[in-house]
Formats: structure tokens, C-alpha cells, sequence
């Protein structure tokens, strides 16, 4: 029998217009502290953003999502935050902010594969 690590999620949210509380879900972040993994996936519809918010610059989100993965895997050019540990950046990423991108609650769940279970949300909840 495979054993079943604790893991905590969040969706990756792009609200254009904060105060309207309306988002497209866009992509998943997903810590395992007992495998040591913290990644995020995302995918932009670019043409659904654009029906859903036409004078979103959807250059600057996708910049936005890239710095966010690079924080996620503590990759060169991720900064200050990048350089924290995995825990740390985790709660960094799904704090709560009043921005363009930003986070769903932080869900929690158990897995024999982290890697498997992140493309799963990613395909159940964003795709």
C-alpha cells in the first residue's frame, strides 16, 4: 500500500476588478511538506480573459503568473521571497491580497503523488 502525504492547496485567481469579487480560476499551487514540494501550474485563456475583461493587459498577468512559479520552485530571479523555504513561500503565495492575481482559501487533501495530484486539481478545476 503506497502511503498518503498531507498536502495543502490553493487556485491561482485572476480578478481584474478586485472590488467585483468575479475571477477565472487560472491555475493551482500545491505544497507537500513531507515530500518537499511546492510547485504551480497555470494555463490562460487568453480569449476568455479578454471576453471576460477586455481592457485587462494580459501581458502584465502573464508576468505576474511567471514570477509566481518561479517563487513556487525558489528558482534564480525569484527575489527575496524565492530564497525562503518552501513552507514559507507557500503562505507568501496564498496570502490574502487585494491584486489582479491572487489565491483561492488554502484547501487541504492526502496523496501518494503530489506531481499527479497538482495536474488533476489543474485539470478539474481550471481547465
Amino acid at each position: 500500500m503506497h502511503e498518503k502525504f498531507l498536502f495543502e492547496y490553493a487556485v491561482i485567481r485572476v480578478m481584474p476588478r478586485v472590488e467585483r469579487e468575479e475571477f477565472i480560476n487560472v491555475g493551482i499551487v500545491l505544497y507537500c511538506a513531507k515530500k518537499q514540494f511546492l510547485r504551480s501550474v497555470f494555463s490562460l485563456d487568453e480569449k476568455r480573459l479578454n471576453a471576460f475583461s477586455p481592457e485587462l493587459d494580459i501581458e502584465e498577468v502573464k508576468e505576474n503568473l511567471l514570477a509566481f512559479e518561479r517563487i513556487s520552485t525558489g528558482a534564480k530571479g525569484s527575489g527575496a521571497i524565492g530564497q525562503y523555504d518552501s513552507a514559507s513561500r507557500f503562505r507568501w503565495l496564498t496570502a490574502t491580497r487585494s491584486t489582479v492575481v491572487q489565491c483561492s482559501k488554502v484547501h487541504p487533501g492526502f496523496s501518494t503523488n503530489p506531481e499527479e495530484t497538482l495536474l488533476r486539481l489543474h485539470e478539474q478545476l481550471v481547465l
